[in-house]
């Protein structure tokens, strides 16, 4: 496992830079925590969002005595998530992620980190590239979890154990004695990715001949490739395609549109939400075929999530959101 990580750091030009580990005493952060330590400089992070009660207390307790156990410098709020969202209005997972990566980013700039290193594994990206399949997706979601990608400004997420298995992981801490905490909403069966990671994930793996899981994740870097070569692709035809903006309305030029096959099409409509900052998460296929219907005809208005309107006028396509 030492040798996967050193491999990755290397592979991506980051090795001997600063890295702040986020820490939730689970298996896998612990683990990289205690490999990282030994190749650079690095400082933990630990954000107690209270979802648990004691147990998240036991949780920052834990990732306390362990950061001081292999002297490293820890970082650590308290954050009361399930009211943030409450307020908000949020999804209470989507808001809880949402508030720790930006929490990790600010910590990281902060004092002087541009990295932060998360320990998701090719157990992980297994996982997640079955969710996204299971519940239809494109390349966008065949990519799975990204090996580094921007946080913010001058701040990138990187994943450096993509490439090892929770079993390496496992034996690992054994071998160096390291304990670690178990989390239990991880065996509640009420949530999807607990499904998939303990019952359909290793029914897959007995049941089908070869290795499921290393397929999993080859796709999912073969998938990134895909993705680049079309977002270049269609980077160049929404240059083409867009027209000056009418205030905050965007203006596109229908029959450039039109000449983009469906799965390039919607590739294009992400890359505007992406730029514009519109929430993407409740942006679905059926959604992307709407708007691809609304390409043939002259008139008409598509209401999409979180405010988000496209209308269609002629020559142009006009999509802006308004205040929710």
């Amino acid at each position: 496992m030492p040798d996967a990580v050193q491999d990755f750091l290397d592979r991506e030009g980051l090795s001997g830079r600063p890295i702040l580990v986020a820490v939730s005493g689970g298996p896998d952060s612990t683990a990289l925590l205690d490999v990282l330590r030994e190749i650079g400089p690095v400082a933990a992070a630990h954000l107690n969002h209270q979802l648990r009660g004691a147990e998240s207390d036991a949780d920052e307790q834990f990732v306390t005595s362990l950061c001081q156990r292999l002297g490293v410098t820890l970082h650590v709020e308290r954050r009361n998530v399930a009211e943030e969202a409450a307020r908000s209005h949020r999804n209470l997972e989507a808001h809880a992620r949402s508030v720790r990566y930006q929490w990790l980013a600010e910590t990281a700039r902060r004092h002087g980190i541009s990295l932060v290193a998360t320990g998701h594994t090719l157990n992980d990206q297994a996982e997640t590239v079955l969710f996204h399949v299971l519940r239809g997706t494109g390349l966008r979601g065949l990519r799975g979890i990204a090996a580094r990608r921007n946080l913010a400004e001058g701040v990138e997420v990187i994943r450096p154990m993509l490439r090892v298995r929770r079993s390496e992981v496992l034996a690992y801490l054994q071998k160096r004695g390291l304990p670690y905490r178990e989390d239990s909403s991880n065996r509640d069966p009420r949530f999807t990715r607990t499904w998939l990671r303990h019952e359909l994930l290793p029914f897959v793996e007995r049941g089908f001949p070869g290795d499921p899981v290393a397929a999993l994740g080859r796709l999912a870097e073969e998938s990134r490739q895909l993705l680049r070569d079309q977002q270049k692709r269609v980077e160049a035809c929404l240059a083409k395609a867009e027209k000056p903006r009418a205030g905050e309305v965007i203006v596109l030029d229908v029959a450039e549109l039109k000449q983009l096959t469906p799965t390039d099409l919607g590739e294009l409509f992400c890359q505007i939400w992406d730029r514009e900052h519109w929430p993407r998460g409740r942006l679905s296929q059926r959604h992307v075929q709407s708007l691809t219907r609304l390409l043939d005809r002259t008139e008409g208005t598509v209401h999409l999530p979180d405010g988000v309107v496209a209308r269609r006028r002629g020559a142009v396509l006009q999509l802006f959101r308004r205040t929710v």
